[in-house]
């Protein structure tokens, strides 16, 4: 599965005669860290220049196939959780931890379109994009703020149930990280503009910041991960947390 979304991408070199498919392939072989936590600073501005900003704390155990989120600030959202389960063979498991409610929510396969805790990210975006069900077109290579990128049209099959139509990346040569994505809605229309910065921790390229900007919208969405670490040995949990019916992570 391909991770776009707070996962590191390794240096790796491409050759230029390799199809988009083979590109990806790379992309989804690439090592990532046993584990890693962050702390994640999220910025949602509208259309009338107002922000709201969220504070919360994250950890991923098993190459990142295991994630969970605990929202600190503001103080209506303190408390709440997010956990995110992976499978090769089936779909993933996203569950919200409501402590107002003392409520676990679901987060169905039919409802991954929806937008995560009002951001510019749908819960779609959050998972990773299995091979299989996706389709890759390369495209000639362009050149994005002085960085070579090969540029790959990624296109969901049926069998991936996504809200969009098809995906544009623009893919660093030198790092195999995303550096931009342009994602487009069922219409073939625009909706959402990505951009990716990266920095290197240990042997990785980790992900510092994201910006969405939902064009049809008029809406952004910044993320900066800050205090990141990588491979410092957390191990799975066979406890559950505030009653997540789901292995989860134990935060040590």
């Amino acid at each position: 599965m391909i991770k776009y979304f707070f996962l590191p991408f390794i240096y790796l070199s491409v050759g230029f005669s390799q199809t988009g498919r083979e590109i990806a392939v790379m992309m989804d072989e690439s090592p990532s860290p046993k584990d890693m936590s962050s702390q994640t600073t999220m910025i949602l501005t509208n259309s009338k220049g107002k922000s709201r900003t969220n504070k919360m704390v994250s950890k991923t155990v098993d190459n990142s196939e295991k994630q969970i989120t605990w929202f600190l600030e503001p103080k209506d959202d303190k408390g709440v959780a997010f956990l995110k389960i992976e499978h090769s063979d089936r779909d993933d498991e996203m569950r919200m931890w409501l402590p107002d409610f003392k409520k676990i929510r679901r987060i169905s396969s039919k409802r991954k379109g929806d937008s995560f805790m009002a951001s510019d990210l749908s819960y779609e975006d959050l998972s990773s994009r299995e091979l299989d069900k996706h389709e890759y077109d390369r495209k000639a290579d362009e050149v994005i703020d002085g960085k070579e990128c090969y540029v790959i049209e990624v296109i969901p099959t049926a069998k991936a149930e996504s809200s969009y139509l098809k995906h544009k990346s623009w893919i660093n040569k030198s790092t195999l990280s995303v550096i931009k994505e342009e994602s487009f809605d069922k219409r073939g229309e625009l909706i959402k503009i990505k951009k990716f910065s990266h920095k290197k921790i240990k042997d990785y390229y980790v992900m510092s910041e994201i910006f969405v900007e939902n064009v049809q919208k008029n809406h952004t969405t910044k993320l900066t991960f800050d205090k990141v670490e990588v491979d410092t040995g957390v191990k799975p949990s066979p406890v559950s947390y505030t009653h997540l019916t789901l292995p989860t992570i134990l935060l040590v």
